[in-house]
Order: C-alpha cells, then sequence, then structure tokens
C-alpha cells in the first residue's frame, strides 16, 4: 500500500474545499479548481485536513491513491499561491512580446509566431525571460511546454527558448573536433 498516498493534506484556513460525490474543488484567492475522484478512491475531511483512501485492494486504486493525493496537494498549493513557469529566449534577433490576448514570439521564423494565452493564465515578458503564471499548475506547465517546443535549444550555439533552469549541453562543433585530433 502506498505510504505516501495516506499522508493527510493540510488545508490552509483560506482554501475552502468542498468535496461532492465524485469531484472535489478548491477555492482560494487565486481561483477555483475542480477535478473528477478516480474509481476506487475516496477524500475525505477530518480537522482541516484531507485524506485520501482506497475503497479496495485493486491495483488501479493503489496506483492512483498517490497520484490523487499529489493532484489535490497542486490544487491547494496553485488556489493559496499560484505556479509560475520562466522560460529564457537565447539567440541573434530572437525576442518576444504580449499583444492583448497574445504570445508573440519573433524566433528565426520568416514570420512571427502567435500563441493564444489560455484563459486563467498571466504571460508577462521582461527582456528576454518570458514569466507564465497561474493556478492551474497543469495549464501553466502545458502552455510553457508548448512555447519551448516552438524553438528548442539546440546544442550547437545554445540558441532557443529553454527553462531558466535548465542546462543545456552544448556540444563541440566541427572546428573544435578537428583541433583536438
Amino acid at each position: 500500500m502506498s505510504r505516501f498516498g495516506r499522508l493527510p493534506i493540510i488545508v490552509p484556513e483560506k482554501v475552502e474545499f468542498k468535496i461532492d460525490g465524485s469531484s472535489v474543488s478548491a477555492k482560494g484567492e487565486k481561483g477555483v479548481l475542480t477535478r473528477e475522484i478516480p474509481q476506487g478512491i475516496s477524500v475525505a475531511m477530518e480537522d482541516g485536513s484531507l485524506k485520501v483512501a482506497t475503497r479496495g485492494k485493486s491495483k488501479q486504486a493503489l496506483a492512483m491513491q498517490g497520484t490523487f493525493r499529489s493532484h489535490l496537494v497542486n490544487m491547494v498549493l496553485g488556489v493559496s499561491q499560484g505556479w509560475k513557469r520562466s522560460l529564457e529566449i537565447i539567440g541573434a534577433g530572437y525576442r518576444a512580446n504580449v499583444e492583448g490576448d497574445k504570445l508573440v514570439l519573433n524566433i528565426g521564423y520568416s514570420h512571427p509566431v502567435e500563441m493564444i494565452i489560455p484563459e486563467g493564465l498571466k504571460v508577462s515578458v521582461e527582456k528576454s525571460i518570458v514569466n507564465v503564471e497561474g493556478f492551474d499548475k497543469e495549464l501553466v506547465g502545458q502552455f510553457a511546454a508548448n512555447v519551448r517546443r516552438k524553438r528548442e535549444p539546440e546544442p550547437y550555439k545554445g540558441s532557443g527558448i529553454k527553462y531558466t533552469d535548465e542546462v543545456v549541453r552544448r556540444k563541440a562543433g566541427k572546428q573544435a573536433a578537428k583541433a583536438g585530433a
């Protein structure tokens, strides 16, 4: 049985948690998130904390217990603190700006790449850093991944879009390989 899945989730006072049959919702100062409870899992509120338990001993339920607990923790943190992902744009002439509800990227293509910012996200650009903020961790991470996918960092020059905490392993080019031989 999952040890991690049995740990209680402490819900801050500023977060309202509601369990309605087969769904749970968290409401905080940042927004409201709702998620369906998987089959074989039960969620209970006890003394200001949430407990996730399995109904039965099926492999699927045991596997989902820890996963669903992590989703609930992400919901609680999202509606109380929010999530943030930062991307760095590296390259000569590469830049980004926000125009209304679109992120416009000039990243070496013959045309600017326009991406519609999903509702619930706040995107800001400071010099060559693109910040994606929101209360839904999955939405923040997916939008940041979609932005990165438009021009992934390449290993020779290092140009492209990368996460600020990502380390791009650089490769030696042809000339460096000749000089070493």
